[in-house]
């Protein structure tokens, strides 16, 4: 996974904050829409932020800076599922509504619906392949695990997606 700015990561790992938020700017979309794909759209941004946050400390560790976008990926695919594991776990102890959703059998299918029927690794993963359009070892880069994993989750999310449609009951 390249960054395409090479020059700008070491820019900003000399200690540049023009340079950084120049990344942050070629990055920014694309992060949020990550975090979107796996904790929905009340904390995408927070995580995209807190992951930022880390990576501006973190950046003169990164190695390669050609790797940037990987190692910034990672990072915003950690703390999103982060989030939405203990969003789980608040809205199981009736911390956090339930969001209420009206079906209606007419109605167009509901994408955010069909998404939130699916763990978050199987989110991420069908968000990177559509979306992003990364290759399989792009995506194990980014979710730290091997290609295969990537097609088995990626079959797992499909074939549910498949039988929830299927029963229209998103």
């Amino acid at each position: 996974m390249e960054s395409g700015g090479g020059d700008t990561v070491r820019a900003a790992q000399a200690g540049d904050p023009g340079a950084f938020g120049r990344l942050v700017e070629r990055h920014w979309c694309e992060m949020v829409r990550l975090a979107r794909s796996v904790v929905g759209d009340a904390e995408a941004e927070d995580c995209v932020q807190d992951a930022l946050l880390s990576a501006w400390h973190a950046l003169p560790s990164l190695a390669d800076p050609e790797r940037f976008r990987g190692w910034l990926a990672r990072s915003v695919f950690r703390r999103a599922l982060r989030a939405s594991r203990w969003k789980r776990l608040r809205s199981w102890f009736g911390l956090v509504p339930e969001r209420v959703v009206r079906h209606e059998r007419e109605a167009e299918i509901d994408l955010a619906r069909l998404m939130d029927s699916l763990p978050p690794r199987q989110r991420a993963v069908l968000h990177l392949t559509i979306v992003e359009e990364m290759s399989d070892r792009e995506i194990g880069e980014v979710l730290s695990i091997d290609a295969g994993s990537v097609r088995a989750h990626r079959r797992r999310a499909r074939q549910k997606l498949s039988s929830v449609y299927r029963k229209g009951d998103p």
